[in-house]
C-alpha cells in the first residue's frame, strides 16, 4: 500500500492519540508534527517519526495531501481553512467551532473538500453494530432513544473557560448519535442542567450534569444523560426503543472476567475514561480518514454534520438559559 503523507496539527490529548494512529496505518505517513509550543511539538515528532514545522511549511509541500486537526477548538476552523485552501484533505476534531454564525459563514469554502469530522464514536463497533440493526428494522422502527454519556470525573478547572461549555464540548457527541441513529433531524430541544459535581465549574459558568431531550417532527424522542461524574468509570450505553421490542449497546468492560462465590458475583469495571474506551473508535476513523486519502471511500461525517450538531448544542444552551421549549 502507498504511504500517504499527512500533517498532524496539535500535539495535545487529542493530537497524541490521533497522532498515534496515523504513524502507525499502512497506508498514511506521518510528517509534520505543527505545534506553538516547541517542546510538545519535538516530543510528538520524535515519538512518531515525523519533523516539526510551521504549518505554512506544512501546506507547501507538495507531497502532503492531508491534515489532521487537533489543535485548541479556537483554531480548528482556520487551519482546517488554511488546509482545504492548500487543496488538502483534513480531519478535523470537533466541534468545527464554538460559533455557530462563523461556522455556517465558511461552509462554502469547505463545497467539495474531503473533509472528515470528528465525531468518533460513529465508528465505535458496538454503536456501528446497533446502527445496522435500526437501518434494516430488524426490531420494526425505531421510537424513541436513550442516550448516556457520563464522564467517571470532572475535569481540572482550567479546562472550564475554553472548552465551549458542557453542551458544545460534551454533549455534542450525543447530538450527533441522535442524529445518526434516529435517521430524523430533531425539531424541538429541551434541556435542564444543574451544578452537582464542583463547584468550580458552577463559579466558572458551566453546568456539569444535564439531562436533554430532543423531538423530530414524527414524534420520535431521544432523552440525553449527562454527568460529569459517574461514580463507575466511563459510563456510554445506548437504548433504542423500537416497535418490536429494544435493542441496546451496554457499557464496554476492560475484559470479560467475572468472579462467582457464594457471596455473588463481580465483574471486571468498565473502562475508565475515553481513551480506553473508544480506542478501538479511534483506529476506525483514522482508517477511515487513510480510505478518503487513497480514494476509495467518501468522508462519512462532514461539514453539514457539525453545523446541525453545533446548532443543537446552542439550542440546548437557550433552553437550558430559558427554561423553555427551543423550536428549530
Amino acid at each position: 500500500m502507498k504511504r500517504i503523507g499527512v500533517a498532524l496539527v496539535g500535539a495535545g490529548r487529542m493530537g497524541r492519540v490521533h497522532g498515534l494512529n496515523a504513524a502507525r496505518h499502512p497506508g498514511l505517513r506521518l510528517k509534520y508534527v505543527v505545534d506553538p509550543r516547541e517542546e510538545t511539538a519535538r516530543a510528538a515528532a520524535a515519538e512518531f517519526g515525523a519533523r516539526t514545522a510551521a504549518l505554512d511549511q506544512a501546506l507547501a509541500d507538495p507531497e502532503l495531501q492531508g491534515v489532521l486537526v487537533c489543535s485548541s477548538t479556537d483554531q480548528h476552523l482556520a487551519h482546517a481553512l488554511a488546509a482545504v485552501a492548500a487543496g488538502k484533505a483534513v480531519f478535523c476534531e470537533k466541534p468545527i467551532d464554538l460559533d455557530l454564525r462563523k461556522v455556517r459563514e465558511a461552509q462554502p469554502h469547505f463545497a467539495g473538500a474531503r473533509f472528515l469530522l470528528g465525531f468518533n464514536r460513529r465508528f465505535d463497533p458496538h454503536f456501528r453494530a446497533l446502527k445496522r440493526r435500526l437501518d434494516v428494522r430488524e426490531l420494526g422502527r425505531i421510537e424513541s432513544l436513550h442516550l448516556v454519556n457520563h464522564d467517571p470525573a470532572s475535569p481540572p478547572p482550567g479546562f472550564i473557560p475554553t472548552s465551549g461549555g458542557l453542551f458544545k464540548d460534551f454533549t455534542i457527541h450525543d447530538l450527533d448519535m441522535a442524529r445518526w441513529l434516529l435517521g430524523e433531524e430533531p425539531v424541538q430541544v429541551f434541556a435542564s442542567a444543574s451544578c452537582l459535581v464542583d463547584p468550580e465549574i458552577g463559579r466558572l459558568g458551566d453546568v456539569d450534569t444535564a439531562r436533554t431531550v430532543l423531538k423530530t417532527a414524527s414524534g420520535r424522542l431521544c432523552v440525553i444523560s449527562n454527568t460529569r461524574r459517574s461514580g463507575c468509570g466511563y459510563d456510554q450505553r445506548i437504548e433504542a426503543f423500537c416497535s418490536g421490542g429494544m435493542l441496546a449497546a451496554g457499557n464496554a468492560h476492560r475484559d470479560t472476567l467475572q468472579t462467582l462465590t457464594e457471596t455473588g458475583a463481580t465483574a471486571t469495571p468498565i473502562h475508565p475514561d475515553f481513551g480506553s474506551r473508544y480506542r478501538e473508535a479511534y483506529r476506525n476513523q483514522l482508517h477511515h480518514f487513510a480510505d478518503v486519502l487513497h480514494g476509495t471511500e467518501v468522508p462519512q461525517v462532514g461539514y453539514a454534520d457539525g453545523i446541525a450538531a453545533l446548532a443543537l448544542a446552542e439550542a440546548c444552551e437557550e433552553s437550558m438559559r430559558h427554561g423553555k421549549v427551543v423550536t428549530l
